[in-house]
């Protein structure tokens, strides 16, 4: 598959961006909905193994488009950007606010550019790192100002930042060894090295069966977790690897920045407060996306480096 020269996204990549906010801006609140009657171990066993089983018919096509030498990254994306992070949401939302949530996974940036930086020999320019640097402060504003002079429980936050980390290694991977594949084939393939283990945890050791059986809102959770599976995971993963594929690692991690927009009206509709000086840090927040993705000049227009696939 041939793999653009010219990563500046255009049009489409930024409609795609606005489609992944939308849909892991939400993705909060179900996972909020989930832990009604599931534990944080089920949600996130759920969530990979509706995913997997969404993808499962098209496994075998693309599984024999990736040879051998190459499964070693699939297992390690499946892990790491997909296996992790699930779980660790639905850990750090045991205790925080799902709104907060949001906010922590927009540091995915920061350590994007830091990871691809120190070890995929990705170059930068002074721009774009301030451009983070802005667009984490803002984060950390409307976090601070969400939760007052209080931060309650911030440890259980560490979950969350846990997961960001995830994301922004498995996007540099991915962008690195991974982008000759179609985004079909990487997303169908990932989901088999931890979709089957997930299945086999739900079966054996977890209490879904019970959790549905005798829970009163039991089923009403699990419809909540399929649809972010479906939506959330199997369907926006597919959208997110093209995306990484087409443009850069750190264009597609701004997506982590505008989501606490859309995680903040969910919690508004779930009764979670809501002040008019989150604005200010949100325009902040849109400021730093701007200069994340600021190009200096039209005779070297790319803030990253293309990395070629081995």
């Amino acid at each position: 598959m041939m793999v653009r020269k010219d990563n500046r996204p255009r049009g489409i990549h930024w409609l795609a961006l606005a489609v992944l906010v939308l849909v892991w801006g939400s993705s909060f609140i179900l996972i909020k909905r989930g832990l009604i009657a599931f534990s944080s171990a089920d949600v996130g066993a759920l969530r990979i193994a509706i995913s997997f089983m969404v993808l499962s018919p098209l496994l075998l096509t693309h599984l024999r488009k990736v040879p051998r030498r190459k499964l070693i990254y699939f297992v390690i994306a499946g892990i790491i950007g997909n296996g992790l992070p699930p779980f660790l949401f639905a850990i750090a939302q045991t205790v925080i606010d799902s709104y907060m949530a949001g906010v922590l996974n927009s540091l995915t940036p920061l350590f994007t550019l830091l990871i691809g930086v120190m070890f995929f020999g990705i170059r930068t320019r002074w721009v774009n790192a301030v451009g983070v640097a802005i667009g984490l402060a803002g984060a950390i504003g409307l976090m601070h100002a969400a939760n007052g002079s209080e931060i309650n429980n911030m440890w259980y936050g560490l979950f969350a930042v846990a997961a960001a980390v995830c994301y922004a290694i498995n996007m540099n991977l991915i962008k690195r060894y991974l982008s000759e594949f179609s985004a079909l084939t990487i997303t169908s393939v990932v989901f088999m090295f931890i979709g089957i283990p997930a299945l086999v945890y739900l079966f054996t050791w977890s209490d879904m069966v019970p959790v549905l059986a005798n829970h009163p809102q039991g089923w009403e959770s699990l419809g909540y977790i399929t649809i972010l599976a479906v939506v959330g995971t199997a369907v926006a993963m597919i959208i997110h690897n093209w995306l990484i594929k087409q443009t850069t690692a750190l264009f597609t991690s701004t997506v982590t920045y505008l989501m606490p927009v859309v995680s903040i009206a969910w919690g508004i509709a779930d009764g979670e407060a809501f002040f008019l000086l989150y604005m200010f840090w949100i325009v902040i927040i849109l400021a730093g996306v701007y200069l994340t993705n600021k190009r200096l000049n039209r005779k070297n227009p790319q803030r990253l480096s293309p990395v070629k696939a081995l």
